[in-house]
């Protein structure tokens, strides 16, 4: 049973819930053999049919992977395809609100914006936790229909503590949508399995990271059968093209390799992050459980200056949190080439201290 009793289908839109979706030929016809002449297609080539609007032999192989149910699964075109459709789903145009905990992923604010829906952001507290006194007053506040909790943190790579989570999905009279799209790296286990108990959760997740199909576009969003309902009617009818798909299915299959790219990755996010610490420009080197690492620096500005000289490209935090870089892990010759240089630039520095 849930432990939240919160009617979900009360903060959809209401246009949304009475929308007629797109009936595509496909969900009228939904065989694979036949002579087909209903989708105005074209019948020569091999890429000349619409693909599966609803990628089942895709859902399924993710689903044994992930342990999850494919009559909870939404594929999306990233996972900002879901962000998107949440805002949409749920948020009345300059009506309604959503919350995010910064700093975090900036394309929940690019669509706030996008769908015209006044996002309230509140900041994390020093250690990047959520400040359960600064959010209890908009638990019970009816005109916030979202909340974002991108955990493992980005850009800050750290976990949102549970035991906050759990209390804001208990309170909170809104959808909660819970990012993991790091979780592939992460010590702790997603939130996928305590799914059904809580109606008014989506965790969004990404073949983009662990599996390395950036290239590919294929965002998860796991959620109720009941929000999945509105989600497969607003989609658009075509998301996932077939290519995509099969490219996905032949990558998913290859679990072992999957496994040791993780564990090699994780090995130099340590090895990586032990260096840094014995440089004297690094002040601090924050916890990570994404396969990137956090580093506060003496000069963050000048120093991503230099890497850029030296065609090494990170990426500059410092808007958001003062002198940091964010540094993907790559491959470890890639990590050695940044290493030196970051040893070469604190040589120069020092040079020019004791001078």
């Amino acid at each position: 049973m849930s432990r939240v009793n919160l009617n979900v289908s009360k903060l959809v839109r209401p246009n949304i819930a009475k929308l007629s979706p797109y009936t595509s030929a496909r969900d009228e016809y939904k065989g694979d053999k036949g002579v087909f002449l209903d989708a105005n297609e074209n019948p020569f080539g091999t890429v000349n049919r619409y693909p599966d609007p609803y990628q089942n032999r895709l859902k399924q192989v993710i689903s044994e992977i992930k342990e999850g149910s494919v009559k909870e699964l939404f594929l999306g075109n990233g996972s900002d395809e879901a962000i998107d459709l949440a805002f949409r789903i749920f948020c009345e145009p300059n009506k309604d609100k959503a919350i995010v905990f910064t700093p975090t992923y900036g394309m929940y604010e690019v669509y706030a914006n996008i769908n015209a829906v006044e996002l309230i952001a509140i900041p994390l507290n020093i250690e990047f936790q959520i400040d359960t006194k600064i959010v209890e007053p908009y638990l019970k506040d009816e005109a916030v229909k979202l909340m974002f909790i991108c955990s493992p943190n980005n850009p800050t790579g750290n976990l949102i503590n549970r035991e906050i989570i759990i209390r804001i999905l208990e309170q909170f009279k809104g959808i909660v949508i819970l990012d993991e799209a790091y979780i592939d790296f992460s010590k702790e286990a997603s939130w996928l399995a305590v799914l059904i108990q809580y109606p008014n959760l989506i965790i969004l997740q990404t073949l983009s990271k662990g599996w390395g199909m950036a290239g590919l576009r294929i965002g998860l969003a796991w959620m109720s059968e009941e929000l999945l309902y509105y989600f497969n009617k607003v989609k658009s009818p075509y998301n996932l093209s077939s290519t995509n798909q099969e490219q996905a299915i032949d990558i998913l299959r290859d679990r072992e390799g999957f496994d040791q790219r993780v564990a090699l990755l994780l090995s130099e996010k340590d090895r990586v992050r032990n260096e840094l610490m014995n440089l004297s420009i690094t002040q601090v080197v924050y916890p990570s459980d994404a396969n990137y690492l956090l580093v506060k620096f003496n000069n963050a500005n000048q120093l991503y200056d230099e890497l850029i000289n030296r065609q090494i490209i990170v990426r500059n935090r410092s808007k958001v949190v003062d002198n940091t870089l964010r540094i993907s892990i790559g491959l470890p010759e890639e990590n050695n080439q940044l290493l030196t240089a970051l040893k070469a630039i604190t040589s120069e520095k020092e040079s020019i201290i004791y001078r």
